[in-house]
């Protein structure tokens, strides 16, 4: 095992970007996923920021859905402190066709891969450091998955090489978690799930097929682990907030705003008549509750009118002019309302 003290700011970092967000739907329908408000800032700004924050600064993000929305968001990164470039992907090319885009680029030195809709504290100079010390070819973030959320179970052995990248958890009831040597029933040891943070080597690149679409963990990392690569696990409990379902993006913001004593987030513009009452909920810019208006658990887009004596309880809202195709939820009035 290798030691070494390098300097993180002669890497490079890829930000994931170009997905549908379909699960995020209908806060998607006119923006990307990683360009929606997370405490009135594009949730993407926080990847960029993380990554600065580990003296990383040459970025790159690939774009698809609603591209200028992260544009708009970002620029060209000098207001962040970074220098960030842009692949755009006419067609879509998973997480590892994406790389393949801009392999020229990233063919120098490690690079950092990283989703665009996470907010985390994980310490990535030690995963960065564990990943030089194995000269692995890939070290992937992992965190324990307590609650057993829908996220791929990702198999260690005892040298925390990863295996195999599984099925989802079982779901196990919140008592059975919390009281595991009670007689509800027998919890095994907590899965791994992967914080969608990984350092790579150039060396990735044999294993990555060229010019097609191709995910990581299904065309790549499992056909790299049968040659006998190294591919290490960097286990860390640091704070992870993802941000892919309309669940957690209200979850994980109420429990930043209630860590300021707070019970609701305004954007710009955004007016709450007296009368009204709103509590737990997230309101994006201009948008407006009128007197008598009850606004319970949930998240208003932008311009959105909730009207006189009106309720609204966990649900999303939308104005119904943005939205082409209405895939679930109700229309009433002005508004799409989709329930959690």
């Amino acid at each position: 095992m290798k030691t070494l003290f390098l300097s993180n700011s002669h890497m490079k970092a890829f930000i994931l970007a170009a997905g549908f967000g379909t699960r995020l739907w209908p806060l998607t329908e006119d923006r990307t996923k990683p360009a929606i408000p997370f405490l009135n800032r594009p949730l993407i700004a926080y990847s960029v920021e993380y990554l600065a924050r580990h003296a990383i600064r040459d970025i790159i993000i690939n774009l698809h859905h609603q591209p200028d929305s992260i544009r708009r968001a970002l620029g060209d990164g000098s207001q962040l402190g970074v220098k960030i470039q842009y692949s755009h992907e006419e067609e879509i090319l998973g997480t590892s066709g994406a790389i393949d885009r801009i392999r020229d680029q990233l063919m120098d030195d490690d690079f950092v891969v990283i989703n665009g809709k996470i907010v985390t504290d994980i310490d990535l100079a030690a995963a960065i450091r564990e990943h030089k010390e194995y000269d692995a070819i890939a070290t992937l973030v992992l965190k324990e998955n307590a609650a057993r959320e829908h996220f791929s179970i990702v198999e260690i052995d005892h040298r925390r090489r990863i295996t195999r990248f599984a099925g989802f958890p079982e779901h196990v009831s919140a008592e059975a978690i919390a009281n595991p040597g009670s007689s509800v029933t027998t919890v095994e040891s907590a899965p791994f799930l992967f914080t969608g943070i990984q350092i790579l080597s150039p060396r990735i690149f044999d294993y990555i097929p060229r010019d097609c679409f191709s995910h990581s963990t299904i065309h790549v990392y499992p056909r790299a682990i049968e040659k006998g690569e190294t591919i290490i696990a960097h286990i860390t409990d640091g704070d992870w907030y993802e941000m892919s379902t309309l669940d957690r993006y209200l979850a994980a913001s109420l429990l930043f705003i209630r860590k300021q004593g707070l019970s609701v987030i305004e954007g710009a513009g955004c007016r709450i008549e007296d009368g009204a009452t709103v509590q737990d909920s997230v309101l994006w810019n201009n948008a407006v509750i009128e007197s008598g208006a009850q606004v319970r658990y949930a998240v208003l887009g932008d311009g959105v009118r909730i009207p006189r004596g009106a309720s609204v309880e966990r649900a999303v809202v939308v104005r119904r002019d943005i939205v082409d195709e209405i895939e679930r939820g109700e229309v009433v009035g002005e508004n799409l309302i989709v329930p959690l």
